[in-house]
């Protein structure tokens, strides 16, 4: 019982996402899984890098996310890796999601996987594109500030 209490565990992070895209907002939303792919998630073999989230009918999506096949089972009970698996949200949620997406021209990405109170759960992120300018503005940026933290340093 104490093991499902013990809060967060992040098993993977999409952290190109945050480079390609400006995230504008993030939702925490669980995700339909078969058994084999909770113990492959668990072993921690999970890439979300080409992973994106899709409205359709009403119901949102994670599309192209792998998850690898669970090696101590047989073949028959395995999954597929790059299934389309279902996200669940409240309706208002999505409701909100898809006049966003639809109106703004935003996208959803996935951000990171964890475990919260052993259930997974995905953090999504509704983003804007970035341009080529705008990522070499956030390098700059940021190699500003190490030249700053370094003569901080020096002190």
């Amino acid at each position: 019982m104490s093991d499902k209490n013990e809060g967060f565990k992040v098993i993977t992070d999409n952290r190109q996402a945050r480079y390609l895209y400006e995230i504008l907002e993030t939702y925490e939303v669980g995700i339909q899984l078969t058994g084999t792919e909770v113990k492959s998630i668990r072993a921690g073999k999970v890439n979300l890098k080409d992973g994106y989230a899709l409205i359709r009918n009403g119901e949102a999506w994670l599309i192209n996310a792998h998850i690898s096949p669970y090696t101590s089972s047989g073949q028959y009970f395995n999954h597929e890796p790059r299934r389309t698996r279902k996200l669940l949200l409240h309706r208002q949620e999505i409701r909100k999601l898809i006049g966003k997406v639809e109106q703004q021209g935003l996208t959803l990405v996935p951000l990171k996987m964890y475990f919260k109170g052993g259930w997974v759960k995905l953090s999504i992120g509704l983003g804007k594109g970035k341009k080529v300018h705008d990522k070499r503005e956030d390098i700059k940026r940021r190699e500003d500030q190490r030249d700053i933290q370094r003569a901080m340093k020096s002190y």
